[in-house]
C-alpha cells in the first residue's frame, strides 16, 4: 500500500516549511493566490507548527543532563522511569500530530473534492429549472424525507430555514459515485436558492466539522459525519451562508 501523500500536498507541507526552492515557491503561491483550499490547507499546517513548538521548545532548551554526558553504564531505576515517560510525551506527541494531520489533509482528499464536485453539479443542474427543480414538492415533506431515507437506508433529515428567509421547495433522488444521494431544495422570497446534498459518508463514516471552499463560483460548505457527506452549495458570501450550515449541521447531531 502507498501511503505517500500527493504532490500537491507535499508542496504545500515543504513550503511552510521553507524548503522549497525559488521556482517551486513561486508555483506554489500563484495556487495560493487561486485555490482558498490550498490557503487553508497551509494556514492548518502553520498551527501545527505553532503548536509543536509551544509542546516542544522547553524541552528542547534545556541542558543535557549531566548523566547522559557520563560514560554509558546500566541505568538506574530513576533514569528508567525518565526515560519512559519521554518515550510516552514522544507517543502522545505523534498520536496528536496524527490526529490533526488526519484533520486537515482532508481538505484535500478525493472524498472531499468529489462530494463538492457532485453538489455544486447538482445545484448547476437543477436550480436554474422552474418547472421541475425537485421530484417531490414540499407539500409533501413528510412522504420525501421517509423516501429518501429508505433508499439512502439512514434518516434523511429536511432542516427547516425560514428563520433565514429559505422555504422547502422540495427534494429529489441522485445517483452519485458511492451510491444513491439526495438534493433538498430551498428558495428564498427573491427567488435565491440553495441546496443541500447528501451522499454515502466515504470515510468509513468518521465525522468532521464543517469546511468551506469555492467551487464554479459558488459557496460551499461541507461535512462528513454518521452515514452521509454533506454539501451545503448557494451564491451567497461565505457568513451568509456559514450560518445557515450552523444550523444544518447542528439539525444532523440531534
Amino acid at each position: 500500500m502507498n501511503d505517500r501523500l500527493p504532490p500537491e500536498i507535499q508542496d504545500l507541507h515543504a513550503y511552510v516549511d521553507g524548503e522549497l526552492g525559488p521556482e517551486a515557491r513561486s508555483r506554489v503561491e500563484t495556487r495560493l493566490k487561486q485555490d482558498p483550499q490550498a490557503r487553508d490547507c497551509v494556514a492548518a499546517y502553520r498551527r501545527l507548527d505553532q503548536g509543536l513548538h509551544k509542546l516542544f521548545d522547553s524541552v528542547l532548551a534545556e541542558p543535557v543532563p549531566a548523566p547522559m554526558r557520563q560514560p554509558t553504564r546500566r541505568p538506574r531505576r530513576a533514569h528508567r522511569l525518565r526515560a519512559l515517560a519521554a518515550s510516552l510525551v514522544l507517543l502522545l506527541g505523534g498520536v496528536w500530530i496524527g490526529a490533526q494531520l488526519q484533520q486537515h489533509e482532508l481538505l484535500g482528499s478525493d472524498a472531499a473534492a468529489h462530494v463538492v464536485r457532485d453538489a455544486v453539479s447538482a445545484f448547476a443542474v437543477y436550480t436554474p429549472e422552474v418547472r421541475h427543480p425537485v421530484e417531490v414538492m414540499a407539500d409533501q415533506a413528510p412522504h420525501l424525507a421517509a423516501w429518501l431515507s429508505k433508499r439512502l437506508a439512514a434518516e434523511v433529515v429536511l432542516p427547516q430555514l425560514e428563520s433565514f428567509g429559505y422555504a422547502l421547495i422540495g427534494g429529489r433522488l441522485l445517483a452519485t459515485e458511492d451510491g444513491p444521494g439526495a438534493l433538498v431544495m430551498y428558495e428564498n422570497a427573491e427567488g435565491r436558492r440553495l441546496v443541500l446534498y447528501l451522499c454515502e459518508n466515504d470515510l468509513d463514516g468518521r465525522s468532521t466539522s464543517l469546511r468551506f471552499t469555492r467551487e464554479a463560483e459558488k459557496s460551499v460548505f461541507y461535512w462528513f459525519d454518521g452515514p452521509f457527506s454533506f454539501a451545503l452549495v448557494a451564491e451567497l458570501e461565505r457568513p451568509e451562508l456559514l450560518s445557515i450550515a450552523e444550523t444544518v449541521y447542528r439539525t444532523y447531531q440531534s
